[in-house]
Formats: C-alpha cells, structure tokens, sequence
C-alpha cells in the first residue's frame, strides 16, 4: 500500500536584511587555523563544509553563529517548472519548515532524538539534536503563490511552477557547425 504524501505549508515572510560588514574581528585568521588543525580529525568529516584552500585560493567561511549543515538538495529545471528534493532521513514533516522571502525559498528542519534505558546494571542517556537552514535565490519567472511542498518515505519534494510568461519567452536557440 502506497503512503501518500503529505502536504506542507509554505510559508511567505516580509523581506528583510541584516548587514554584517565592517565588523572587526582581530582573531578570525587564528580561529581558522584552528578549525582546519580539528577539521583534519574530526570524527563525523563527512557532514562538515570543507574549509581548505582550493588552488590556492581560500574558501570563505560563514560566521560561527549562521555556520549550520546542510543535507545535500537536488535542483531540476522541467518544461513547467523547477523541482527542488531533499533526503531527509529521521525527520517527519512536523521537523521541516518551508518559506519564501525576499524572493528566496529557505527550507529548515531539524531532528530531536532522546533515548533512556533503564536496567539493573546501568543507565543510558542519549540525546542528539541538529538542525540546517538551506536557502536558494529564486529566478525570475517563479509563480510563488503556487508553490507547493510535499513529504513522504523522508524526501521533501517542493515544486516551483513557472509563470506562463516565462513559459513562453523560452526560445530554442540551433547551433550551427563551421
């Protein structure tokens, strides 16, 4: 018997901004070359942005307080419209938040997990929390009063139709060989 999907609300805010430059930070340099000296044996690497250097180039860290992981987000351009999916294993749709905003889809969740055992010969307590924030810049021609969010099986499905007319301003372009 198939499980059918459930519906989430996606959610419009008023736009807003918060600027953050000109802050002074006289230690940051210091505190990367500590992050990189962890992040080289960090147990859970796997779920953490790299922060080394590409080609000698320096990736740009976040700042701590917004620096949050992120499970992995498939985009897909169709005739119609974009699909966006995420996997996103031990949540249920209670965990997942879905908004638009200052012409931006930000999809949020997060996962609270305790576990308690009580035997003769011991006591376990265990807790984990977690939570990410995934924002993507909408492109022109999205019709966001349309758009529609959907879980099942722990993939979130959000479906940005396309206006009608960025439907119609699409033109096939023929490449010609010299």
């Amino acid at each position: 018997m198939a499980d059918a999907a459930t519906k989430l609300p996606v959610k419009k805010e008023k736009a807003h901004t918060s600027l953050r430059s000109g802050e002074w930070a006289p230690f940051e340099g210091l505190r990367q070359e500590i992050d990189r000296l962890f992040d080289d044996f960090h147990p859970f690497r796997w779920g953490f942005p790299s922060t080394r250097s590409v080609l000698g180039l320096q990736v740009p860290r976040m700042a701590q307080e917004s620096w949050q992981v992120a499970p992995a987000m498939d985009v897909i351009e169709k005739d119609g419209e974009y699909e966006i999916t995420a996997e996103l294993p031990g949540l249920d749709e209670n965990g997942v938040e879905v908004k638009v905003a200052n012409h931006a889809l930000t999809i949020r969740g997060e996962k609270k997990e305790e576990k308690e055992e009580h035997e003769k010969d011991y006591y376990l307590s265990e807790r984990r929390y977690g939570s990410f924030q995934r924002s993507f810049q909408l492109p022109q021609g999205i019709d966001t009063d349309k758009i529609e969010a959907s879980f099942a099986k722990g993939i979130l499905t959000v479906k940005l139709p396309k206006t009608a007319e960025a439907r119609q301003t699409e033109k096939k372009i023929s490449v010609q060989a010299k």
